[in-house]
């Protein structure tokens, strides 16, 4: 008896000691993915875990509600909530699919009291929902990141410049603001000198004045890192320039093609990433005295040729990031990497004409010279198996790849690429990340079967016009361990081989599809209805096509998630839901685990 009680005193001293350990060591656990493995080893370190994070992404906002995400994470610092599918960018997904922030902004507002840190992605945000934020909360706000959303004007903004002087960073990046004036930016300059990073990029804010630039550069004169603005003729931001002693990153404006107009125009010091947008030839001269120290660099709207992209890069030693289009062709690439060896991220988009042309000489060139690639991101009008394996030999540290192949060229080298994704697979092991985007026969049954065998650690997957059959999809099902979101284009697969898909992988938590064979009455979708899992059929339109042919069919697309709110009610015309909402009345504790088992954060 006596050994028994010290036996379960031991117990429960080694208990109470693990405990108090823990209880030490979770506030220092960052990782999401470390998070969500320690909540679920029992109740009580979920329960701390929710106490304790500061962090959490809503990777879709209709998978849980405002509310249960505060019961859960009290204490958050900082909230990411995206909305629309990501096709939303292409669109793909209607304009009125949804994605309101105004419930996450209440719930912030009238219970998440320790919230520092906003960022809505994709997401329509209204005038009166940031009036209510910066009414309740812009005292405390240091991050407010409104990210390609839409639905609020520049009365929205003079709200944020009025009641939110503590701000950091302010990043309105390609949101639709309708403009009515440029005071907000007055207010911001007048109430705000701590600005870190300021950025409304890619929008059609244009009423500003250069003055309240100036302003600011002047209050925040020793904060102010990071500036993206609108477009604009950079001659007047000469005063701007001289302010900014600290500043690291700038773009946006735009030159003229009137090289004699800034020669008085000189960019600070310290500047380490720049966008330069409709900049020519006649105007690289300007960047020439920092252009060895750049290590971000995006062309994407520059108005460079071949013979331009060679010329400046290769003045770029310490480049590790680049943007820029197909322009920069097979030659360019060459050039990158017999000067660039520190590139770490390549995003190599379409050009507006047709003189780009990007193939498997470039691919191979850039994989074997720039060796600490992480993210690579092409456009091609050809491939071939050959540099898909150079890939998958050189490039070890690659966690995200997505390969294009244009339809500028009807005839490919070589057809199809089965073994070169084999092989780019194989090597390539801590892939997280992969966007295969071909045209028919560019990947076969086999070649799908070997993306199940060899994508151990891919956790988002794009596949657009890929695989002959469902064969081919249920071969991809039977691997694909830690496959969390599946985006397919133009593959034709059934209803059945979905249905089949979600079922036999259980790590799918997001899937959206356009282009499958689909049933009159959707019967073989219904096969994958289960509990949590909300089904959207979304209805082919009409959209605007190219010249000789103004109007195209879109065929109708599925999206599909999990969500622990059950099916929303918020629909548009264009979009159906497949089945009734699940029973959500649960018990705390396995309402817990289930948002563990579908996590938010990716």
């Amino acid at each position: 008896m006596e050994e028994d009680l010290k036996t379960c005193r031991l117990e429960t001293d080694s208990t109470e000691f693990t405990d108090t350990v823990f209880n030490c060591v979770v506030p220092y656990i960052h990782d999401c993915r470390d998070r969500n493995s320690v909540s679920l080893v029992c109740r009580k370190w979920c329960e701390l875990d929710g106490v304790t994070r500061k962090h959490v992404t809503v990777a879709m906002c209709y998978s849980t509600t405002p509310f249960r995400l505060r019961q859960r994470f009290p204490l958050l610092e900082s909230l990411t909530v995206k909305g629309k599918p990501r096709a939303a960018m292409f669109e793909l997904i209607p304009e009125d699919w949804g994605g309101f922030a105004a419930p996450w902004v209440q719930e912030i507002s009238s219970s998440l009291n320790c919230i520092k840190s906003i960022h809505f992605r994709r997401m329509i945000v209204c005038d009166s929902d940031i009036e209510l934020l910066t009414r309740t909360r812009g005292r405390e706000l240091r991050v407010l990141k409104l990210d390609l959303c839409s639905g609020f004007s520049t009365d929205g903004l003079l709200k944020i410049g009025q009641l939110c002087p503590n701000l950091k960073t302010l990043y309105l990046q390609e949101s639709l603001i309708v403009e009515k004036d440029g005071q907000w930016l007055h207010e911001l300059a007048l109430h705000n000198t701590v600005l870190e990073l300021l950025n409304f990029y890619m929008t059609d804010l244009s009423k500003f004045s250069f003055k309240d630039l100036e302003l600011i550069a002047r209050n925040c004169r020793e904060s102010l890192t990071s500036v993206k603005i609108s477009e604009c003729d950079l001659t007047e931001l000469v005063e701007f320039f001289n302010h900014v002693v600290n500043l690291q990153e700038f773009g946006g404006g735009a030159f003229s093609n009137q090289p004699e107009k800034y020669t008085g125009l000189k960019f600070p010091p310290s500047l380490r990433c720049v966008a330069l947008n409709y900049m020519s030839q006649t105007e690289i001269p300007v960047v020439l005295p920092f252009v060895s120290h750049i290590t971000k660099l995006d062309l994407l709207y520059a108005l460079f040729d071949t013979d331009d992209h060679c010329f400046l890069v290769q003045r770029c030693p310490n480049l590790e990031v680049l943007d820029t289009r197909d322009a920069i062709r097979d030659r360019g690439l060459q050039v990158l990497s017999q000067f660039c060896k520190k590139l770490r991220r390549i995003k190599i988009e379409r050009g507006d004409d047709e003189e780009g042309f990007v193939s498997q000489t470039g691919l191979i060139s850039l994989s074997q010279g720039c060796l600490e690639l992480e993210c690579l991101h092409v456009n091609l009008t050809d491939v071939t198996n050959e540099a898909l394996e150079s890939v998958g030999t050189h490039l070890k540290k690659l966690y995200d790849f997505r390969m294009i192949l244009l339809d500028k060229e009807e005839r490919i080298t070589e057809l199809p690429l089965d073994n070169g994704v084999r092989a780019l697979l194989s090597g390539c092991n801590k892939l997280e990340r992969l966007g295969v985007y071909l045209r028919p026969g560019g990947l076969t049954d086999v070649g799908l079967g070997y993306i199940g065998q060899y994508a151990q650690n891919v956790r988002y997957m794009l596949l657009g016009f890929t695989g002959e059959s469902d064969a081919g999809l249920i071969e991809l099902s039977k691997g694909c361990p830690k496959l969390q979101k599946l985006e397919m284009r133009g593959c034709g697969f059934s209803e059945h081989a979905l249905a089949t898909f979600v079922l036999n992988v259980p790590s799918l938590r997001y899937l959206w599809i356009q282009g499958y064979r689909a049933s009159e009455n959707c019967s073989g979708i219904l096969a994958m209805a289960r509990p949590f899992w909300n089904m959207e059929l979304i209805s082919s339109e009409i959209i605007d096509g190219p010249p000789g042919n103004p109007e195209q069919q879109q065929p109708p697309s599925l999206l599909a998630y999990y969500s622990l709110a059950g099916q929303r009610t918020d629909f548009p015309e264009t979009v159906l839901p497949l089945h009734p909402p699940a029973n959500l009345q649960l018990v705390l504790f396995l309402d817990l685990l289930a948002v563990q088992r579908f996590p938010l954060s990716v």
